[in-house]
């Protein structure tokens, strides 16, 4: 399973609600075919940006079929299998392998407070249960636990944990992590606004909230600097980071959704205890959007 490397800009999908908070599959599938003719190399679906926590058991396995199967093999999906219960991570890992999907994201688990034996023996578990790759989701802003290198470099020697989503926003643990880890560790960055300082630090990708608005501006940052093209990079960069910035205003998905609802993808709607965009947000989303060229 080290074989298996996930490049270049990835989709962290939001799962479109209707207004009465029900799942708008239709327009789901038509992002999904949208992200995919946009130029994004591989969609997760099911993280916390599709709102995976407040999602029942049964609309969780929907979205990730319905991701896999809309998508057709024409690019990896990687769905969501976190839980801060690990017994419960484990049913969603082995119904993600069971679905088809490339690969599991699984998150460090939030609230528990695990120290970090307990972080190892639970990703362990989950890796020993599925023969699908696992992406490892370091999110310490978010679930408070922060995987450090040394355990890190120890769940690496586990076949199936290929990688990392590395959401910590430190430009030095992508170096440190691949000091520590003598095989090939897929490192993936989880922050927009860093995706190309991360790249430079030796990291394979961006799994993106942006790009669910702007699919093709986040996928010719990846393919500039795969091309090596630098300064390209930098430059579509600094295009998107006033959007970058104004889709976490407040917490994600809901800038994002909005955004979306501007642009005719979905309906801005999301479950509670996520709360409608105040107006001062709703003004920073909607003159980001103008500003980087999607919105007139």
């Amino acid at each position: 399973m080290s074989d298996t490397l996930f490049t270049g800009s990835i989709t962290a999908l939001i799962t479109p609600m209707n207004r009465d908070g029900s799942l708008d599959f239709t327009s789901f599938e038509n992002l999904v075919n949208w992200q995919i003719e946009e130029g994004t190399s591989a969609l997760c679906a099911m993280g916390t940006t599709g709102e995976s926590p407040t999602l029942s058991h049964s609309e969780h396995h929907a979205v990730v079929e319905r991701t896999i199967k809309v998508s057709g093999g024409r690019v990896p999906v990687i769905a969501g299998a976190g839980s801060n219960s690990t017994s419960e991570a484990i049913d969603l890992a082995k119904h993600a392998e069971q679905a088809g999907a490339s690969a599991a994201l699984v998150v460090t688990p939030y609230y528990n407070k695990p120290t970090q034996e307990g972080l190892y023996r639970h990703f362990m578990a989950i890796a020993d249960a599925i023969s699908i790759p696992v992406v490892l989701y370091n999110i310490p802003g978010r679930s408070v636990v922060d995987i450090n290198v040394e355990t890190m470099a120890r769940l690496a020697k586990h076949a199936n944990i290929i990688g990392v989503k590395d959401a910590t926003a430190n430009l030095l643990r992508p170096l440190q992590v691949r000091r520590a880890i003598t095989k090939r560790f897929n490192q993936l960055s989880g922050e927009d606004g860093t995706a190309v300082a991360f790249l430079g630090a030796g990291g394979d990708g961006c799994i993106s909230v942006t790009s669910n608005v702007a699919p093709s501006l986040c996928a010719a940052v990846q393919k500039a600097w795969q091309e090596g093209r630098a300064a390209d990079a930098i430059a579509a960069q600094d295009k998107l980071l006033p959007l970058h910035d104004a889709l976490f205003c407040e917490s994600n998905p809901g800038p994002v959704k909005y955004a979306a609802s501007l642009l005719g993808l979905a309906g801005e709607t999301t479950r509670l205890p996520l709360a409608p965009l105040t107006e001062a947000s709703r003004r920073l989303v909607r003159s980001a959007l103008v500003d980087v060229g999607l919105l007139d």
